[in-house]
């Protein structure tokens, strides 16, 4: 039986048709390079509009780069960034914020459901500056976490503003913003909230790949643009990475896609078989399933993964249908 993908991430399922008629009218005429075309201009206006700030805003092809690009700007080589320690940037991007960094380490931070436990935050700041291991100089936090749950504008607050009073920066890793966005979370805060630096994910949204880099901090821009340009992630027919954002924002299907994301995982938290082990907050579902189980969910045709806490975990997405959430709880109930 062919493997289906459906669910093994939000990233498997292609373009929304906002994204793709957005990609077609940038398409038309010729404009000029490096993310200095209208299109540019008027997706970063968007995205402005949307947060409700005045900052600057470039466009990647990858999640990755932005958050490593974005740390790199908020420590020195010889400094270290706080994260939770299942972080993507701790544990899905291959050393890359030490890459583009030129060394910058990270500290992961414990913490439930992949939210940073405040006193653990607390204890990591408290501790002394030695020259024999890197001290931090940034947060990193993420929302949609990596295990689907999002946290409030005050959770973050109070996380950052004990890094913002040492006169750290704070990076906010946006991925499945559009996911904690669906589910409540207010986006016109984040500029309050003392973020420097917000990656905002277009990627697992729906789009074909971009991600916007959000500089709140305008001082951060300096010379951006030779750092992308470094890091060859300053694409020169750059209105290809930017149009899909004025499909997502114009329509609003950014969000409600996303929302519709949500629903799905809530269908299916609905027919799972098996004890879900973290809150269904956003558009994933991670359950307590042993091996054998997963791996006859397999041969029925469905792939998902293990995760790093050793749940299984489900992703719906923005074209996941009740259909298939119907026809992977009769396959649930079957082999669990």
């Amino acid at each position: 039986m062919a493997a289906r993908y459906d669910f093994a991430s939000d990233n498997v399922a292609g373009a929304m048709p906002e994204v793709l008629a957005a990609l077609t009218a940038a398409n038309a005429g010729a404009a000029s390079g490096y993310g200095t075309d209208h299109v540019s201009q008027r997706a970063a206006d968007l995205i402005r509009a949307a947060l409700d700030a005045d900052a600057e805003v470039r466009f990647v092809a990858s999640g990755t780069a932005a958050n490593a690009l974005s740390l790199a700007c908020l420590a020195q080589p010889h400094e270290a960034v706080l994260a939770h320690e299942h972080a993507h940037v701790c544990t899905d991007e291959t050393g890359a914020p030490g890459f583009f960094g030129a060394g910058v380490g990270l500290i992961g931070l414990p913490g439930a459901s992949g939210k940073i436990d405040p006193a653990a935050l607390a204890d990591a700041l408290a501790q002394p500056d030695v020259s024999y291991r890197q001290s931090p100089a940034a947060l990193s936090l993420t929302n949609a976490t990596e295990y689907g749950t999002v946290y409030s504008a005050e959770d973050l607050a109070a996380l950052a503003a004990p890094v913002r009073a040492r006169g750290y920066g704070v990076h906010l890793d946006g991925a499945r913003l559009a996911n904690a966005v669906a589910a409540g979370f207010d986006l016109k805060g984040i500029a309050a909230l003392g973020v420097d630096i917000l990656v905002m994910g277009g990627t697992k949204a729906g789009s074909t790949p971009t991600e916007a880099i959000v500089l709140f901090d305008r001082d951060l821009a300096r010379r951006f643009d030779a750092r992308l340009k470094h890091a060859g992630q300053l694409v020169s027919k750059g209105r290809f990475l930017a149009a899909p954002w004025i499909g997502m924002l114009e329509t609003g299907a950014w969000q409600a896609r996303a929302a519709h994301a949500g629903a799905m995982a809530r269908r299916l938290a609905a027919l799972m078989p098996v004890p879900i082990h973290h809150p269904v907050q956003a558009n994933g579902l991670f359950v307590e399933m042993d091996e054998p189980a997963r791996l006859r969910l397999a041969e029925a045709g469905w792939f998902v993964y293990r995760f790093l806490d050793g749940t299984v975990r489900f992703m719906c997405s923005w074209a996941t249908t009740a259909e298939a959430v119907d026809e992977l709880g009769e396959a649930l109930a079957q082999v669990v």
